[in-house]
């Protein structure tokens, strides 16, 4: 089980990157046109560099919905090897068996 402030540390950053999704888009979409003038694009650099950091999307990272791991994550099932190797084993997931031979 992960610590429980990693976990929650991390969906603050997931209600961050939420809330400043749009106006971070909007910013680079202006410092990114190249038709605009030079300065322009540079405010909207400072102003995007106002922003809270963990509002960034690249500061997210995957974690386990069942135990907060952030190695080993499925990302089509959403949780650890770990987590689904001992749901598995108890039955808990239809149709899969640990493997034997």
């Amino acid at each position: 089980m992960a610590k429980s402030a990693m976990v929650q540390r991390q969906i603050k950053r997931e209600k961050l990157v939420a809330k400043y999704a749009a106006k971070r888009a909007a910013l680079k979409e202006i410092a990114n046109n190249q038709d605009l003038p030079m300065e322009e694009r540079f405010k909207a650099r400072l102003k995007l560099a106002e922003l809270p950091r963990n509002s960034s999307a690249t500061r997210l990272h995957n974690r386990c919905k069942v135990t907060g791991r952030p190695k080993g994550y499925y990302r089509k099932l959403k949780m650890s090897r770990i987590a689904l190797r001992q749901l598995a084993s108890d039955g808990q997931i239809p149709g899969m068996v640990k493997s034997s031979w």
